[in-house]
């Protein structure tokens, strides 16, 4: 199964909402430091509900680390500035999907480095600047999830 990672994410309702939607999904999450704000804040659990306890989440110091630990098949990103759209992209099992924090998004130094192996853009109407963080990882994990055959799905 592919993993989301949040690089430094910011706001604590984002990653509640985040941590329950990994847990619908059987998704791992990973948080990469720093965190602006403590996994005991009050706005993240409520967010999360009680999935945070269903939840894979794993903390790293930093992306490095992160995908040392992971060792994904590639290490993709998420950004405005991405060339290749989510709607034509094909996601592989074992990928890493990192989102950068809200406020300022992944550092375009990092952005463009040889960590990622592609920057994904989501689609959007022209003039649009950014999506919400929690529904971005929405629409990439659902598109990421249903190509790869709804694993763990219910029935129907």
């Amino acid at each position: 199964m592919f993993s989301i990672a949040l690089y430094e994410p910011e706001i604590p309702p984002n990653t509640g909402n985040i941590i329950r939607l990994c847990a619908n999904f059987g998704l791992p999450l990973h948080l990469i430091e720093p965190l602006g704000f403590s996994m005991d804040e009050k706005l993240l659990r409520r967010a999360a509900l009680d999935y945070q306890e269903y939840a894979a989440v794993k903390i790293h110091p930093d992306l490095n680390t992160a995908i040392t630990r992971i060792t994904p098949h590639r290490v993709l990103a998420i950004s405005t500035k991405g060339q290749a759209r989510l709607d034509r992209f094909e996601f592989a099992k074992n990928d890493l999907v990192v989102f950068g924090p809200e406020t300022r998004g992944i550092p375009e130094p990092l952005l463009f480095s040889d960590r990622f192996d592609e920057v994904i853009k989501i689609p959007m109407q022209q003039g649009s600047r950014s999506l919400n963080l929690s529904n971005a990882v929405a629409i990439v994990a659902f598109e990421a999830w249903r190509q790869l055959g709804c694993p763990g799905a219910s029935a129907p």
